[in-house]
């Protein structure tokens, strides 16, 4: 893998020798352990020249536009597969074949109920609590409810944490919005595949359980898709930080549910949803289109380029098309939506978005098909969170079965010398 060398000079040192390392994919990367025996560090804020571990499971190009889970391109994981085989694939290194397939789905079935006091758990909360506030805290909670299996170093131990938290995390985060709107929790039902299983928890109640939509369903099938791993983002990073500590699974996913809560990592599509509401009418598109080519405006159009994709998300065509069924599918006559398609008209044809590759992204879709589905937009990031699991919990295993090392970032110094007090 180190079949090349690289040369650091420094001036009034002997030069330092760095070995190159080519992974299968992606540039090649200079390995810089070497530099802690000369005294000194690299610098790089945000790690955004760092690969700060070695993984298998998902790779990107930003500037060709390409997201591949263990090899496989996300458009044919969303074309061909489901929610559920992607998850084996994340989790295993391989796509299922029937009977594997079988057994994976009936074990996630049976552990998506959760403990029956965790109900209880969740009168600690207002009502009025932002949904993500819950979420953290309640699976946080977790170890204390399954602490049977949380000798991280016992790989049957990681792989029942791992199923628990796949299972787990749509009932959970059903019963965040039930509890939010003072609705009775509803519990999972196995004849359901893992996307109507949600669907049901989050709309029906007691007294009414209505069908659900298989055009609703597949759509929040390839919502969890599209957003089951993206690489060693802040959210990922995170997860793999804390538990470079020994931190037990429940802890660690928590750890990745406070950073993905942030607005830069986790809240676009919400951000979405706020923008159309201060555009508010398509008759003022023109003008805000106008702000957002001003430099000196504040104003951006949220849900549009990426910082990683460079050319074009290629989670966005899928999502796309899966609005469009969903809107067709619902028949619903809404300003904000009828805005919003609107935007993405103009996007795709305005020479200044085309040429700045400022398509619309997986955020602007996936904000627009939740919200037409009904799930408010405070609940948009737990849904991420939901999907996200299954990515998280991956890198969290694979790091464990294999040598690693304690997390520990170095500084560049610049506050003040030794001082002593002077009385």
């Amino acid at each position: 893998m180190a079949d090349k060398k690289a040369q650091l000079i420094i001036e009034g040192a002997a030069p330092v020798e760095l070995p190159v390392l080519s992974g299968t994919l992606g540039p090649d990367v200079i390995d810089v352990r070497g530099l802690t025996a000369t005294g000194r560090f690299t610098f790089d804020p945000g790690f955004m020249s760092t690969a700060s571990c070695e993984s298998q499971i998902t790779y990107i190009d930003g500037d060709k536009g390409i997201l591949l889970h263990r090899g496989y391109p996300i458009e044919q994981l969303a074309e061909k597969s489901d929610y559920l085989e992607t998850c084996y694939l994340l989790l295993n290194g391989e796509l299922p074949n029937e009977e594997q397939k079988a057994q994976f789905v009936s074990t996630i079935k049976n552990h998506t109920m959760v403990h029956e006091q965790l109900k209880t758990f969740f009168n600690g909360f207002r009502r009025d609590a932002h949904p993500m506030a819950v979420m953290c805290g309640v699976v946080g909670a977790l170890s204390a409810f399954y602490h049977d299996s949380l000798d991280i170093k016992n790989p049957q131990h990681r792989d029942i944490s791992a199923m628990r938290l796949v299972a787990k995390m749509p009932t959970i985060a059903a019963m965040v919005y039930k509890y939010s709107k003072g609705e009775p929790m509803m519990y999972p039902r196995n004849d359901l595949t893992y996307a109507e299983n949600f669907l049901h928890m989050m709309f029906n109640t007691p007294c009414e359980i209505k069908p659900i939509s298989p055009v609703l369903a597949k759509a929040m099938d390839k919502i969890f898709i599209l957003h089951a791993d993206h690489e060693q983002n802040a959210s990922t990073s995170t997860v793999r930080l804390a538990g470079s500590s020994g931190a037990n699974p429940f802890a660690c996913i928590a750890a990745g549910i406070a950073a993905l809560w942030g607005p830069a990592h986790g809240g676009a599509n919400e951000a979405v949803l706020a923008m159309l509401d201060e555009i508010g009418d398509v008759s003022n598109i023109d003008k805000f289109i106008a702000k957002a080519k001003d430099k000196d405006d504040p104003f951006k159009l949220m849900g549009f380029g990426h910082r990683v994709y460079k050319n074009f998300d290629p989670r966005a065509q899928v999502m796309k098309q899966t609005c469009d069924e969903v809107l067709a599918e619902l028949g619903i006559n809404d300003p904000q939506l009828e805005l919003a398609m609107k935007l993405d008209e103009i996007a795709r044809n305005d020479p200044y978005f085309k040429e700045r590759n400022l398509y619309p992204n997986v955020d602007f879709y996936s904000g627009i098909i939740l919200k037409a589905i009904g799930i408010p937009t405070s609940m948009f990031t737990v849904i991420f969170a939901l999907a996200r699991t299954v990515g998280w919990i991956s890198h969290w295993k694979e790091m464990l079965s294999s040598p690693y090392k304690i997390g520990r970032p170095r500084q560049l110094y610049t506050g003040h010398t030794q001082r002593d007090l002077d009385k």
